[in-house]
C-alpha cells in the first residue's frame, strides 16, 4: 500500500485559513487520482476533495466547495489543500489517499490503514 505523508495542520480561529500537503511516494501524483479525507469525531471518513491525474481536474464536497482548493506539484511529488474560510465544523483529521471515485458522484477510497493524518482545529 502506498504510504503517503500529511502535514501542515494546526489550530485557526474560524474565518482562517490553513494549506495541507501530501507527500507521495514515487510517481503516485502524476498517475493516481489522488484525494484529501477527513474524519470528524464520532462520524465516518468523508472525502472533501480530488484531483485527476491526467488533467489535474478537481472534484470538491459541497461541504468544502468554494473554499477548499486542492492542487498538486508534481516535480515536488506533493499534493496540497488550500483551506480558506475555515468553519468549526471543519475540525477533523485530514488524509490524502488515492481514490477509486474521483467527479460528480463522489470521491471514494478503499484505504484501510489511515496512518495519524493532520489534525485542524478551527476554535476561537
Amino acid at each position: 500500500q502506498l504510504k503517503f505523508v500529511e502535514s501542515g495542520g494546526g489550530l485557526v480561529e474560524p474565518g482562517g485559513s490553513l494549506r495541507l500537503s501530501c507527500q507521495t511516494p514515487g510517481n503516485s501524483v502524476g498517475y493516481y487520482e489522488i484525494g484529501w479525507f477527513r474524519k470528524r469525531a464520532g462520524e465516518e471518513y468523508e472525502g472533501v476533495s480530488c484531483t485527476i491525474a491526467d488533467d489535474g481536474s478537481a472534484f470538491y464536497s459541497d461541504s468544502v466547495k468554494d473554499r477548499f482548493t486542492i492542487s498538486k506539484d508534481v516535480a515536488k511529488r506533493t499534493v496540497y489543500l488550500q483551506m480558506n474560510d475555515l468553519k468549526p465544523e471543519d475540525t477533523a483529521t485530514y488524509h490524502c489517499a488515492t481514490t477509486y471515485m474521483c467527479g460528480t458522484r463522489g470521491i471514494r477510497t478503499n484505504k484501510g490503514d489511515w496512518g495519524p493524518g493532520t489534525q485542524v482545529t478551527v476554535s476561537s
